[in-house]
């Protein structure tokens, strides 16, 4: 398949490169000093999977020049979506698929209205992987899954194609879902959660899950969006909650999210497609989200300093 990265950093550079180190035609859309990077001296993965180099790589930052594919992987932040939605047109064909593999659960719905319905399939990722400098990615903890599936049936020629591409490559897993937003959810349960608390309590998923205070806000934090969830009937199961956190026990002790990472450098972060999205979500059926609202007032300051709009040290 020709497959475009769209936002080649952790997750687009890890998943992009196992697709092309398998031989996949895959094209990367990356910007600045980790596009020149990936250009002179290749993609570099380190991963406890096994390292590797692909070399060399198809990149730009400019997708008209990478011509159109069958299908747009899409890995940028939640809140640069829209943005994206429209900057990767060129990319498209008439028969042209995107799947988005952002935290949050309201990217569908952002590519649908800028692209149109029918391009679009829900889809995630579980992966802790990152940046570490300009052309090198690390895969740091989690065993690689992606998974995706139709907004509007159980599945389609299309998704079993790209199913089929992924299962060549070595180094993760890949699922079809059949209720891709319960499957989204599932995910949101846990990123929203962790990503809350951790950036709040400026501390790893090891010292989160062992302090009984901290662990303790965890669970209120699944609780509330668990409650969500179901206000907007989705099919999460009743037991969603306590599986979620035995998964948040098996994690690497030193292991964070994205969210925190975000916050703990400077820079923007999904704030608004997490944490905010559960306090927007739960007005929407009158859900109290008491957790998730001190949360999201808590952590405020600090986005909009990220974003400009405030100056403080």
């Amino acid at each position: 398949m020709r497959i475009a990265i769209f936002g080649s950093g952790g997750v687009g550079g890890y998943f992009g490169g196992r697709l092309a180190e398998a031989g996949e035609d895959v094209r990367f859309v990356a910007r600045g000093a980790h596009l020149a990077a990936m250009r002179e001296h290749g993609l570099r993965v380190s991963s406890v999977a096994g390292d590797f180099v692909v070399r060399p790589v198809r990149a730009s930052d400019d997708p008209a020049s990478l011509g159109e594919v069958d299908v747009v992987l899409l890995a940028v932040k939640a809140w640069q979506v829209a943005d994206a939605a429209a900057a990767m047109r060129p990319l498209l064909s008439a028969d042209t698929f995107v799947v988005p593999l952002q935290n949050g659960i309201e990217a569908p719905d952002t590519l649908a209205t800028v692209l149109g319905r029918a391009r679009v399939l829900g889809g995630l990722c579980q992966i802790i992987a990152y940046v570490v400098e300009p052309g090198h990615v690390r895969h740091a903890g989690v065993a690689p899954l992606v998974a995706f599936g139709e907004l509007h049936a159980p599945t389609s020629q299309r998704a079993e194609r790209l199913c089929e591409a992924f299962a060549q490559a070595r180094g993760l897993r890949v699922k079809i879902v059949a209720d891709v937003r319960a499957a989204m959810w599932e995910k949101f349960l846990f990123i929203a959660a962790v990503s809350g608390v951790g950036a709040l309590a400026w501390a790893p998923v090891g010292i989160i899950r062992s302090q009984a205070e901290t662990r303790e806000l965890l669970v209120q934090a699944l609780k509330e969006i668990h409650t969500v969830a179901r206000a907007h009937d989705i099919a999460l199961a009743a037991d969603a909650v306590e599986k979620t956190l035995a998964f948040v026990d098996t994690l690497p002790a030193d292991g964070t999210v994205s969210m925190q990472r975000d916050f703990a450098e400077g820079r923007p972060s999904e704030l608004e497609a997490q944490i905010g999205a559960v306090v927007r979500l739960g007005e929407a059926r009158g859900i109290a989200v008491p957790l998730h609202r001190m949360i999201y007032a808590a952590l405020l300051p600090l986005e909009r300093r990220a974003r400009g709009a405030l100056d403080f040290s």
